[in-house]
């Protein structure tokens, strides 16, 4: 067996270098491929990594392909990459003009003679489990001992059989992430992917399955009554009653009633024996809403509830045990009102055990373009209109504003957009007048610096993730934690040129 040429072995040094660089996984690989093409004529060279479940090779990386935007995979045994992947074994295509099996899927060789080209294929191979294929073009009269060939690439693999099992096991981490993030979308009435409202996902995913009392923070109209609910969803009480109450929505006189029962006469205009809420609640949940607007009788009620899992209706003795789980949420700070003594304290760490804030809408970014799309179609499909998209203006308006009322304000401008478009798209106009609203006042004139700042720093975080995704505005979004949508119309929103971030090197 031939050894290698002098040549070679130094295109190995050099390949042993780059990976003892303190670059990341991506960019040592990348140099990798770059230094194969440069220093020993193999073109187009890329790295698959296996997916360990399904036995599938994803493309990963590639040197002198455009991948930018596109998904390859190949099934185990599917063209020349499935196959090497699913046998361990290399292979040698002499001639591809001549080679049906070979799929070119990125595109690469669309406008070159095949017939002038041998293509190159290696199992990367780490504790004795293929965990990639490395692949690369070489020209065909260059390759004097396809045998030589594959040793040296195979001895490649070899050098970068660890980098490219721990990229495999970022990718599948990355995946995984991925497919967490969607199992713990507990509801679809929750819209959003930003960091908050992921927060509120897997915590509501966490506390479901207990019996545990939750207390739901957040600001008027952010969607508490949604976690609520999701929750008893998500609980195994799902299949009991799941029973509201709004602390503010009635006199101090009747909260006790309303929560407990009463029997007939305990008051005037008690007229017959009723049910609590509490007591209609057994075996499920109750979601007492603005709890923090409960008076001092009805919180020391609450309290016994509780601790001791019963109570006495009004006007009777008799005590009512029930089997329940609390969800309660406020909009006051009730740290606040329990160092003032309205609130009391034994209560509040009752009712606190689990917490879970929910971010005010203007604090979720790009929650608010989901959020628009999907009041939009909830909206066009109630008043069967045509409504397709919502135009750029309207957006820049949509996320300019403060929105003090949060996301159920936002619906209700949407249902009203909806209402009053008469084509296919909402625009501007079509807004309400406080969105629309530009008084040059000097606290907008100071907003505006604010704005401008903010801006400028929104551009740069996503020239930064463009730069780490090489232009590729899908895995710009994953890094930002949004959508490819939402990246594309910040980079138009801000001109930013996507071409100069391809292929670009470190």
């Amino acid at each position: 067996m031939n050894s290698f040429s002098y040549e070679d072995l130094e295109v190995l040094h050099n390949l042993a270098q780059v990976l003892a660089t303190p670059l990341d996984l991506r960019d040592q690989l990348e140099q990798v491929l770059s230094t194969m093409s440069e220093q020993a004529g193999m073109n187009r060279g890329m790295i698959s990594v296996l997916d360990r479940d399904t036995g599938e090779a994803i493309l990963d990386l590639a040197c002198g392909v455009d991948i930018d935007g596109l998904d390859i995979t190949y099934k185990p045994g599917e063209g020349i990459t499935g196959q090497v992947a699913q046998t361990g074994k290399p292979m040698v295509i002499a001639n591809l003009g001549a080679e049906e099996q070979f799929l070119d899927r990125t595109g690469a060789r669309k406008y070159l003679d095949r017939s002038e080209l041998s293509f190159l294929c290696v199992p990367i191979v780490y504790d004795g489990k293929v965990v990639g294929v490395l692949s690369a073009d070489k020209i065909a009269h260059n390759v004097n001992n396809q045998d030589y060939e594959i040793r040296f690439l195979s001895e490649v693999a070899g050098l970068i059989a660890k980098a490219v099992h721990l990229r495999a096991v970022e990718e599948e981490n990355r995946r995984l992430k991925d497919i967490v993030g969607r199992s713990l979308r507990p509801s679809s009435d929750i819209v959003g992917n930003s960091k908050g409202i992921k927060e509120v996902f897997g915590l509501i995913s966490q506390v479901a399955d207990s019996n545990t009392t939750v207390l739901i923070h957040g600001e008027t109209g952010t969607g508490k009554e949604l976690v609520a609910r999701s929750i008893h969803r998500n609980s195994p009480r799902s299949e009991g009653p799941f029973i509201e109450f709004n602390c503010a929505a009635m006199p101090d006189t009747l909260i006790e009633s309303e929560l407990f029962g009463h029997e007939r006469g305990a008051f005037t205009g008690a007229s017959q024996k009723r049910r609590g809420r509490f007591e209609e609640a057994h075996g499920g949940s109750i979601f007492l809403d603005e709890v923090g607007e409960l008076s001092p009788l009805a919180q020391a009620k609450l309290l016994r509830v509780i601790q001791e899992k019963q109570f006495q209706p009004l006007g009777t003795a008799r005590t009512v045990k029930v089997n329940v789980r609390i969800v309660a949420a406020t909009n006051r700070d009730l740290d606040q009102d329990v160092a003032t003594g309205r609130f009391r304290s034994d209560l509040y760490y009752r009712l606190n055990v689990f917490p879970i804030y929910m971010p005010p809408l203007r604090d979720r970014g790009s929650d608010i373009i989901l959020l628009a799309d999907y009041f939009a179609e909830k909206y066009a499909k109630q008043f069967k209109k045509n409504i397709k998209r919502i135009s750029t203006p309207a957006i820049d308006s949509l996320l300019a504003y403060h929105w003090p009322g949060n996301v159920r304000e936002l619906e209700n401008c949407i249902e009203r957009a909806v209402l009053l478009a008469n084509g296919d798209t909402i625009d501007s106009v079509h807004l309400p007048p406080s969105l629309q609203m530009k008084v040059i006042t000097p606290e907008k004139k100071k907003q505006g610096k604010l704005s401008s700042l903010v801006n400028t720093y929104e551009r740069s975080l996503i020239i930064d993730a463009l730069k780490d995704a090489r232009g590729n505005q899908s895995s710009a979004a994953r890094m930002l934690g949004t959508t490819k949508r939402i990246i594309q119309y910040k980079v138009e929103r801000y001109g930013i040129e996507i071409k100069r971030f391809k292929n670009k090197k470190a």
